[in-house]
């Protein structure tokens, strides 16, 4: 069981689907915390200096699948592990 999930699925024009990117890059690459409107609410995040990534493109009935997940550590900078 996680120790946190959120999950949010809704349908976005593809200039709100643009914005909602922008907003996530700008936080990432400020790095420490950041704060993501994600419509009702927001998320605070600490975002270190390294992320592991993976990019996943699927293909299936006719519709097209984009999965773009990045990973980090959640101690503190300096913390051992």
């Amino acid at each position: 069981m996680s120790d946190l999930e959120f999950e949010q699925k809704r349908t976005l024009s593809r200039a709100e689907a643009a914005d909602q990117l922008e907003a996530l890059a700008t936080a990432i690459r400020r790095g420490g915390q950041a704060e993501l409107d994600l419509g009702p609410g927001k998320l605070t995040l600490r975002i270190p200096d390294e992320l592991r990534t993976e990019l996943e493109v699927e293909l299936k009935d006719g519709e097209i699948e984009l999965e773009i997940e990045m990973s980090w550590r959640t101690g503190r900078p300096g913390e051992e592990d």
